[in-house]
């Protein structure tokens, strides 16, 4: 039988404080954990000083050990994988879902039920209007009722909702890198919303760890292009979360590309200012002057993805070339951390009350 509403705000009130002032662990499951979001939950995860690792699944690779399909987790994950058990799963605190499209919302009902928190690094919760999520991703939702109350995972728009949620919607990575940078610029009504551009481009670990022709490295190496440019999954994810945190109809086009790296977004975004007289550095900086993952770099910048690598920030350099009317953004992530894995467990922290770089303020790699 379901909790009522009451009952369950109090169980979610508990765990916060159990979190905030304890010393309990966090009991964590993750579903699908044989991607490259996957290991990068895990790599994260095995250092987390208040994670304790209960249960990984993959049917596929039940009954393998971790870290014979992950020999660099070897010494730091001695988790088994195992076929999904709603039992096991049930007896976690929280379970991350790092799976494809389409999979999360299946167990979604069950875990929250359970009083699980679910955290979905794949899109089933991200998009708030169930037949635009059919749209794009070509199937019903599973649990429509779910997507009211689903809480969009962008840390620095949604810090105290995140709090309380029970369903966390991790964002896209291209949505991370692409609203980081224009945010500031809308919230403060300096750009013309009708006319927004954002030329993005990836490392091909962005696809996915399936076998596909166009990541083939004789495909993807001294190679690059763009794709989807008439329509891709993520543009009404940055639209909508654009609009909800503008308060305001957001014109965007989004064009996506490959690239020849295994790892980073860059993200350049073009916008028309409305006013001459604007302190674009000083916007920026006052934006994310608390937010211990975005990285404001000074006047003149030009963030590369090798100075993220790696890492759970995001680094930002805004310009206005020859001082004339139009701005751009420079903003890159790590696709994999701050664009997926990272910023699951950045959310996670803080749905749990501890410190919210718990896990996650080890620098770039370099080279």
């Amino acid at each position: 039988m379901r909790a009522p509403p009451t009952l369950r705000r109090c169980v979610v009130i508990c765990y916060y404080l159990i979190f905030r002032f304890g010393t309990c662990m966090i009991k964590v499951g993750i579903i699908g954990g044989t991607g490259y979001t996957g290991v990068e939950l895990l790599r994260l995860l095995s250092v987390h000083p208040q994670v304790e690792l209960g249960v990984i699944t993959s049917r596929a690779d039940a009954g393998r050990k971790v870290a014979d399909l992950f020999p660099s987790l070897r010494g730091f994950v001695d988790l088994v994988f195992s076929e999904p058990d709603a039992r096991q799963l049930a007896g976690c605190d929280v379970v991350f879902s790092a799976t494809p499209n389409g999979v999360a919302m299946t167990h979604a009902r069950a875990l929250v039920d359970a009083g699980v928190r679910l955290i979905d690094i794949a899109a089933d919760f991200r998009l708030r209007d169930p037949g635009l999520w059919e749209k794009w991703y070509g199937m019903p939702h599973a649990c429509p009722d779910l997507l009211a109350e689903a809480v969009y995972g962008l840390p620095e728009v949604n810090r105290e909702r995140i709090r309380a949620a029970r369903v966390i919607a991790n964002p896209g990575c291209y949505p991370t890198a692409v609203q980081l940078g224009l945010l500031p610029l809308l919230e403060r009504g300096l750009v013309d919303p009708d006319h927004l551009i954002a030329d993005a481009k990836s490392g091909v670990s962005g696809a996915g760890r399936k076998a596909e022709v166009h990541t083939l490295f004789a495909e993807a190496s001294d190679n690059f292009k763009a794709y989807a440019v008439g329509g891709h999954r993520h543009w009404p994810e940055i639209r909508q979360e654009l609009e909800r945190a503008s308060g305001t109809p957001v014109g965007l086009t989004f064009v996506p590309h490959l690239t020849p790296m295994v790892r980073g977004i860059h993200a350049t975004l073009y916008g028309r200012l409305k006013g001459a007289n604007i302190d674009l550095q000083t916007v920026f900086e006052e934006r994310y002057r608390n937010e211990p993952f975005v990285d404001v770099l000074g006047p003149g910048s030009h963030p590369d993805t090798r100075s993220v690598r790696a890492s759970n920030f995001c680094r930002i350099a805004v310009h206005r070339p020859g001082d004339g009317d139009t701005v751009v953004v420079l903003s890159v992530i790590d696709n994999l951390v701050k664009g997926a894995a990272g910023q699951a467990v950045q959310n996670m922290n803080i749905a749990f009350g501890i410190d919210e770089t718990t896990g996650l303020s080890a620098p770039a790699v370099l080279p």
